[in-house]
């Protein structure tokens, strides 16, 4: 099995830049203000062949309360606790810092092997903090460039020397299902809807900093899990708040992370503050989670705390079904996250979304279906001449995607596409799933004859 290493150090000394740098990916924000990573971010580390499994922190604090900080800390003990290896970075521009030999003492007294690491030596102004670095009793620092690229070789010696020699070369990977891959769950809606607590609860641990402060979560954070035997990969996201009001850089790419982890999900659960009801901002996501053709599940949280729940429901239903009659059926689930309630029903829909948005559809049984409602309600007519829908398939799933061959595709109006796919929901059962229909023009076997 691959060995864990976990990159530890003070704030803004570049470990999210050498996360990127291992996983090869742009996964973690990285930006100038200190403070960016709150919680730990996990991934699958590659140097010069070797694999490892890679954890980038917070910046240690010195704070052992139960500040937002405090919660921080305690993140990165778990981190450290799960380590085979601890990277300490250092910012070898600025120098050696109180803190930085504070836990320099920190991760001595710990059982774990530490290597330090000697970031920013890209150049002349560094040497000095280099040497400075031998200070800390870690031994020799090893000084890399993590945005530059520099050093990585070393960093592998240091690596390679914590991988036991009778360490598995292949180990066998059991999280793939038949199509492939783990399903992946994205966990969205706007900030302090419960995100993060739902997460946690359906991991069954503390994964994922939590707490009353609005906009704690900043990355979007990727966790592989099981549930009932089947592999998923969950994604807690960052708050997604109305663009006029998202003002601060940071916030700006924490937003913009959250769009890529729905671009790449396959079934996202929009999470809902049952007190507010759905606001607008909630519709706004959901359209923009439709239009990028993923299946969508409504969790509405803090169900504990709701008086009239059928009243509730049945505003939140009416809303659903009068701003976005393209997705009819979509499936809703009250819960709470914080008492663990209905968390089951929530996965049976996230599964049965899943399935309805990989469902195939034969051929023949399509263009029976397209003949019984072109009878019912043929098109309109095109310049005096009827439109005629010659032919209907299944061009691919995920979202169920359908090519319809016409004779003038460019005149039939929305409307009539919208009759079609309202149609093609009912008569399949396809409820809450985007559905896409492409118009086609048929060939003219006599175009080119002379």
């Amino acid at each position: 099995m691959s060995i864990t290493v976990a990159i530890l150090g003070r704030p803004n000394v570049g470990k999210s830049t050498l996360f990127n740098r291992l996983v090869g990916k742009k996964l973690a924000l990285v930006d100038d203000t200190p403070g960016v990573t709150r919680d730990r971010r996990e991934g699958e580390g590659n140097l010069f062949g070797l694999s490892f499994r890679v954890i980038d922190t917070a910046g240690l604090e010195e704070r052992f309360d139960g500040s937002l900080e405090g919660r921080m800390r305690a993140q990165t003990e778990r981190a450290l606790a799960e380590a085979d290896l601890a990277l300490l970075v250092i910012d070898a521009r600025s120098g050696l810092t109180p803190l930085d030999e504070h836990f320099a003492n920190w991760l001595r007294r710990s059982d774990r092997p530490v290597a330090l690491v000697a970031n920013k030596c890209e150049g002349r102004e560094a040497e000095a903090g280099l040497m400075d670095a031998y200070a800390l009793g870690l031994g020799e620092p090893v000084p890399i460039s993590a945005e530059h690229g520099l050093g990585m070789s070393d960093l592998f010696d240091a690596i390679h020397a914590a991988v036991p020699e009778d360490e598995a070369e292949d180990p066998e990977d059991d999280t793939e299902d038949e199509a492939g891959g783990p399903l992946q769950l994205a966990i969205v809606g706007r900030p302090n809807v419960g995100k993060s607590t739902l997460v946690n609860k359906l991991l069954g641990e503390d994964r994922l900093l939590t707490g009353p402060e609005a906009g704690i979560t900043r990355d979007s954070i990727a966790i592989d899990w099981s549930y009932e035997g089947r592999p998923l990969r969950l994604v807690d996201t960052a708050g997604l708040r109305r663009r006029a009001r998202v003002t601060e850089k940071i916030e700006k790419l924490s937003s913009a992370d959250s769009l890529r982890a729905v671009r790449f999900a396959q079934v996202v659960v929009l999470l809902l503050d049952a007190e507010e009801g759905l606001e607008k901002q909630d519709l706004t996501i959901a359209r923009m989670v439709v239009d990028e053709g993923r299946a969508l599940v409504i969790g509405v949280n803090k169900w504990d705390s709701v008086g009239d729940r059928d009243a509730a429901l049945a505003g939140i239903r009416q809303r659903l079904e009068r701003s976005l009659p393209q997705v009819r059926g979509i499936p809703l689930v009250p819960l709470s996250a914080r008492q663990g309630q209905h968390l089951d029903r929530l996965m049976a829909a996230v599964f049965a979304a899943y399935e309805v948005w990989n469902r195939r559809i034969a051929t023949a049984d399509l263009n029976r279906w397209l003949e019984a409602v072109t009878a019912a309600h043929p098109p309109p007519a095109s310049a005096g001449r009827r439109l005629r829908l010659k032919y209907m398939t299944q061009a691919k799933t995920r979202p169920p995607t359908f090519a319809v061959f016409c004779s003038k595709p460019q005149d039939l109006p929305t409307s009539y596409l919208r009759y079609l796919e309202n149609g093609l929901r009912e008569a399949f059962d396809l409820p809450g799933t985007p559905i896409r229909i492409n118009m086609r023009k048929g060939e003219n076997p006599y175009a080119k004859k002379k």
